[in-house]
């Protein structure tokens, strides 16, 4: 069983990100989510993270898949990845400024920015699958000395 999960929150052409006040990705946007606890489950999890770090209760969320990090070729963590959009009379204004950081809605286009160095280096690699295919995946990200050098797609 994996330790953390993450959902991307997308409204229109927006994702709410967090800028993270602590380790790990401290001062790097990255979506909404955390620890699993004792117990719960990965859905249970994000949903309870979710409403922790947002406020905002969830009617609805997809299950996209995991992400795992390999070091030296040794799987060192992973996450359990989730989807969810919010409609477009939702009302959630940003920036806001939490015990966790800052969220913000960050539109798309920024996020894929090739010269963007302000987001989780796997998050432009993955966020348009999340979004738009309907399949879920394994995304194996592998890194060297913190640097994502080669990640992997595989259909689950």
């Amino acid at each position: 069983m994996l330790k953390y999960t993450i959902c991307y929150i997308k409204q229109a052409d927006k994702i709410l990100l967090l800028n993270r006040e602590y380790p790990s990705w401290m001062g790097v946007w990255n979506g909404v989510g955390g620890k699993l606890e004792p117990n719960e489950t990965a859905r249970e999890s994000i949903l309870r993270e979710v409403t922790e770090e947002t406020g905002i209760v969830l009617d609805s969320i997809q299950f996209k898949g995991i992400g795992t990090w390999y070091i030296n070729g040794k799987v060192i963590g992973g996450m359990y990845t989730y989807f969810a959009e919010l409609p477009p009379d939702f009302l959630y204004e940003t920036p806001i400024k939490t015990t966790e950081g800052i969220l913000d809605w960050k539109d798309i286009q920024w996020i894929l920015h090739p010269e963007n160095r302000g987001v989780v280096n796997n998050i432009p690699r993955s966020i348009e699958r999340i979004i738009h295919e309907p399949a879920c995946f394994e995304h194996r990200c592998f890194y060297e000395d913190g640097r994502l050098v080669h990640d992997e797609f595989f259909e689950t």
